[in-house]
């Protein structure tokens, strides 16, 4: 209830701010283990991607937040939990692997972290690491815009595809790498042809 009563205050506002202009949401798998894979400028990435989608989403947010008061308990009733800076350790791996597992849709940026410019970054293996230990479907997604206020921006929701099929040709081994490349490969798509 909350999750839902807050999707559609921030869908609201941000659809007047930003004149956002959503697409391809349809294409979401409706239930099963979903990696949503989208491009990262600005810290309103997360509900941009989020609150277009009509599924409920779970997200891995910096440990930093759930250590400010009221807002923890905020972003924890919304379905985020705790990564450390600088990389996923042991237990936030193992905790969404079982979010994952237990039929949900996660956000995640491959990138890792904010990109200064509107080129994509380099992908880490994180996501794709995820979507094949859980057997998730991988949605990717491109947030493309100014991040002005009443400038257009859209979000734009690929194709999914299933992550262990992608690569099953290939040896364990190479699979995280050769997946990471078709979702940042699937996003620039994306960024190229609604840019």
């Amino acid at each position: 209830m909350l999750y839902d009563v807050c999707r559609f205050i921030v869908r609201c506002l941000l659809s007047f701010l930003f004149l956002v202009k959503s697409q391809g949401s349809e294409t979401i798998p409706r239930d099963g283990p979903v990696v949503v894979c989208g491009n990262h400028r600005s810290l309103l990435d997360p509900p941009f991607v989020a609150c277009y989608m009509e599924r409920h989403v779970r997200f891995m947010a910096k440990a930093e937040l759930f250590k400010v008061p009221g807002f923890s308990r905020l972003i924890s009733a919304l379905g985020a939990f705790p990564v450390n800076r600088g990389g996923m350790s042991m237990e936030t791996m193992k905790t969404a692997i079982r979010v994952l597992k237990e039929g949900s849709a996660m956000v995640i940026f491959p990138e890792g972290t904010r990109q200064k410019s509107t080129k994509l970054g380099e992908g880490k293996k994180g996501a794709a690491s995820l979507a094949l230990r859980s057997n998730a479907s991988i949605v990717p997604v491109a947030i493309i815009g100014p991040y002005k206020p009443f400038r257009r921006m859209k979000i734009v929701y690929g194709e999914p595809f299933g992550a262990a099929e992608s690569v099953s040709h290939l040896p364990p081994a190479e699979q995280g790498d050769a997946l990471t490349e078709k979702i940042m490969a699937s996003i620039q798509r994306l960024l190229d042809q609604h840019s």
